[in-house]
This record gives C-alpha cells, sequence and structure tokens, in this order.
C-alpha cells in the first residue's frame, strides 16, 4: 500500500510538468474525428435514410431506430461505471481508446451494406449502429479521462470547451463534404452543390447516404492518429481489478455522500432527466423531419449544418449570460426555450402552422420553399441555440455546488448521470411511436423530460 502511494506520489508530482502545445492540439483533435459519427449517422444522414429509405414506414423506422439506441445506451448505462473506474484508477487510456475505437471504425463501415427496400438488412444494421455507438462512448470516455495529465487545473474548461468547439466544426465539415460531394437527390442526380457525386455512387440505390458510414470510419482513422502518435498516455498506476476496486468504492462513497447534499443531488438528478431529453431531440429531430416533410439528406444536411452554427452561436451568448446571471438562470431559461420550441414544432404539420393552414410543399420545389418548412427550421434552430448553453451551463453548475477538494470525482459522476438512462428517451419513443403509430406522438414524451428537469433544478441552491 506504501509502495501505490509513493508511485502516486510520485506520478503527481510529475505531471506539474506538461506536454507541449502539439501534443495538446493532438488530443483536442479527437473530438474532431468522433463526431461525425453523432453528425452523419445518429442524427442527419443515415437515421434519416434508415426511417425513410429502409424501413417499411418513417413511423416504424423511427419505432425501430428507437430500439436500438435504447439498447446502446442501456449497455453503455450498465458499463460505464465498471470502465469509468478503470479509467480513473489505473492510468492507461490510449489501448482503450485503440479498442472502442475499433468497434467504431468496423461497425460504422457496415452501415454501407444498407441498400433500400431490403427488410433483411434492418437486424445487421441496428447491431452496427448500437454497435459503433458503444464504441464511440466509450472512446471519449477514456479520452476524457487524458485532460489532467494535458494543462494544469486552471485551463481544463478552455481545453474542454476548445475540444467541444472543434468538435462541432468537424461535425459541419463532414456534412457538407457529405452533402455537396457524395449524397444526391435521386430525382435530381444532383448533389447539394450541384454535382455529379464522386466516385460514381449511385443516387437511386443511396450510396451517397450510405457512404456516411464508411467516411466516418475512415475520418476517424486519419483524425485520430496525431492523438496516438504526439499525445503522451498516463502512465499506469495500478493492475486493474485493484483499479476497478478503488474506483467503485470511491464512487460508492460520493453516491452514499449526496443525500447530505441536497442541491448537489437536486442537480445530477435534474442534469439526468433534461440531459435525456436533449439527446433524444438532437437524436430524432432528422427523423422526424423527414416522416414529417418528406425531407431526404440533402435537406436534413442543411437543417444539420443550420443548427450547428445556432448551437455554436448559444453557446458563446450563453457563456456571456453564465458569468452575468449564473448558470442556474442560463439552464433555467434554455429549457423554457427548448419547451416552447419542442411545443410549436408539434403543432406544425406539411399542411399547417399552430393550427393555421398553409400551402404543403410542393413536389421539386426549392429547398425549404413551403411556409411550414421555413417554420420548422426556425423552430430547430431555437433548440440549437439552446441546447448548447444548456450543457455548458450545466458544467459550470457543478463547479459552483460539488466539494472544491473533490470536484474531478463529482465531474465522473456527473458524467455518469448524463448516461446512465440514456436509453430512456429513446426506449419510449420507439415504443409510444410503435403503439400509436404517430411520429408526432412519439416526440411529445420529450416535454416531460423538460418539464421534470426544470422543477428539480427549482429545488437546487446556487452557491
Amino acid at each position: 500500500m506504501r509502495r501505490t502511494i509513493a508511485r502516486d506520489a510520485r506520478i503527481a508530482g510529475a505531471q506539474r510538468t506538461y506536454p507541449p502545445r502539439s501534443a495538446v492540439v493532438s488530443w483536442i483533435f479527437f473530438d474532431w474525428a468522433a463526431q461525425p459519427y453523432f453528425t452523419l449517422i445518429t442524427t442527419f444522414v443515415f437515421a434519416p435514410y434508415f426511417a425513410t429509405g429502409i424501413a417499411p414506414n418513417p413511423a416504424t423506422g423511427q419505432s425501430l431506430w428507437g430500439f436500438a439506441m435504447a439498447a446502446a445506451g442501456l449497455a453503455i448505462a450498465l458499463m460505464s461505471p465498471v470502465l469509468g473506474a478503470i479509467a480513473d484508477a489505473s492510468g492507461r487510456r490510449k489501448p482503450w481508446i485503440a479498442g472502442f475505437g475499433a468497434v467504431l471504425v468496423l461497425a460504422s463501415c457496415t452501415l454501407w451494406i444498407g441498400k433500400p427496400g431490403d427488410p433483411s438488412i434492418i437486424p445487421p444494421l441496428l447491431t452496427a449502429v448500437a454497435l459503433a455507438s458503444v464504441g464511440a462512448e466509450f472512446a471519449t470516455l477514456f479520452n476524457n479521462a487524458m485532460m489532467p495529465t494535458l494543462v494544469p487545473p486552471e485551463r481544463i474548461g478552455r481545453l474542454s470547451g476548445t475540444g467541444w468547439a472543434t468538435g462541432y466544426v468537424g461535425g459541419i465539415v463532414s456534412l457538407i463534404i457529405v452533402l455537396g460531394l457524395l449524397a444526391a437527390n435521386p430525382e435530381t442526380g444532383r448533389t447539394l452543390l450541384g454535382l455529379t457525386p464522386l466516385f460514381g455512387l449511385d443516387p437511386v440505390s443511396h450510396q451517397g447516404d450510405r457512404a456516411a458510414g464508411p467516411l466516418t470510419g475512415l475520418w476517424f482513422i486519419v483524425f485520430v492518429t496525431p492523438m496516438f502518435l504526439f499525445t503522451p498516455d498516463y502512465p499506469a498506476k495500478r493492475p486493474v481489478r485493484e483499479a476497478l476496486h478503488e474506483g467503485l468504492s470511491e464512487l460508492k462513497q460520493s453516491i452514499k455522500g449526496l443525500p447530505q447534499q441536497k442541491s448537489l443531488a437536486a442537480f445530477l438528478l435534474a442534469n439526468m432527466i433534461y440531459t435525456d431529453g436533449l439527446v433524444s431531440l438532437f437524436a430524432f429531430g432528422g427523423i422526424y423531419a423527414a416522416g414529417t416533410f418528406g425531407w431526404h439528406t440533402i435537406q436534413i444536411g442543411t437543417f444539420g449544418i443550420m443548427l450547428a452554427i445556432a448551437g455554436a452561436f448559444g453557446a458563446w451568448f450563453g457563456g456571456k449570460l453564465d458569468d452575468r446571471f449564473g448558470p442556474k438562470r442560463v439552464i433555467a431559461g434554455s429549457m423554457l426555450v427548448l419547451l416552447l420550441a419542442l411545443a410549436a414544432i408539434l403543432l406544425v404539420d406539411k399542411d399547417s402552422i399552430l393550427f393555421i393552414k398553409v400551402a404543403p410543399p410542393a413536389p421539386g420545389g426549392g429547398l425549404f420553399a413551403a411556409a411550414s418548412e421555413r417554420a420548422y427550421l426556425v423552430l430547430g434552430c431555437l433548440i440549437g441555440a439552446a441546447g448548447g448553453p444548456l450543457q455548458a451551463a450545466s458544467r459550470t453548475l457543478l463547479i459552483r455546488l460539488a466539494p472544491k477538494d473533490r470536484i474531478a470525482q463529482y465531474f465522473g459522476l456527473f458524467a455518469l448521470t448524463g448516461k446512465v438512462t440514456s436509453f430512456i428517451g429513446p426506449l419510449l419513443i420507439g415504443v409510444i411511436t410503435a403503439v400509436t403509430a404517430s411520429q408526432k406522438a412519439g416526440m411529445a414524451v420529450l416535454v416531460v423530460f423538460f418539464v421534470a428537469g426544470l422543477a428539480l433544478l427549482m429545488r437546487v441552491r446556487e452557491n
């Protein structure tokens, strides 16, 4: 035991010297490398294509996708405490990133088999999507665990924010590549930039949409490589069995102490609920638009780019409001915006806006030419603009509430609460959509998540 303590002390002392800037920049590019999975596959390209081009109908597609995401979320929830304990106590990160990154790459490349109109490929496709989700989440978990070794404590927030912003940009760039160069409208045979798809990709069989999977895998390999080459790994501290025991013991102590910290406990519970709602809203927004308006990859991808830009601006402006009014007010305001925008979206259909009849989208019409499409676009941008500050201010509020001598431990608990119920939102959307055969009814359940999160937040006293 004394040898272990002495070794930990030497490691802590050694960490006062931090790696060069190239190592930090290489680490930041992990977010750039991983983001296309979330942008291209789960949100704006492959998920809507699956719902409208592979599944029998959009409602069934949304339901099946919800079940797959729920299964992945459940696996992540069950495994994250164990793997988080290993990441915190054992030291080595890169072998785990490589292993789960390989799962992400192989599963993403498998999505190429997703030919339209072939129901026999639905089970292997959904299995691949679920595996890719697990790979992406756990590779991210171990990558995040490297942060304290890269910069001094006073710069951790800047490092995290820069990585987050870099991921946003990477997602936008990958989306522009798919929309502008690979995925074409089946009717016109042209991409968003008016070009013929590269590599002779066939628009009729949606090869451009399917190429989002292999592109995600290749993108990850290329842009994660600098991290493996230039970012130093943390030295091994303990054997896996010992690290597992110690990490779970500390987590158990933190959870047992939460009842004595009522504001912190209420906030963690609120974060667990509204994060589930936010993730589900982003995950199913593209599928909902595809079923409601008949949008294809170009419309949904353009919508995604606008949402990402709105999210970046919202996070920047939300940071200024956070400094002036405090994170609790920013979180509450963001959730109110999300609630109003979601309620309004549920009252927008292809031929009506808030019960007012409008002309439906005309076949072959211009991009977002119908009034209902433009209304959905504006409301979606409001959701994007509110989602960024909601997540950023949540991290700030945790810093204000958590004991300063155990801040890293509580950030681990914060990450756990953000994932432990991540399967509930997709599962409820899937079940309600399947039972009612209505995408609108499935999405309406998310109102409950934001109302419950806001009610719990009101019990938090900001220090």
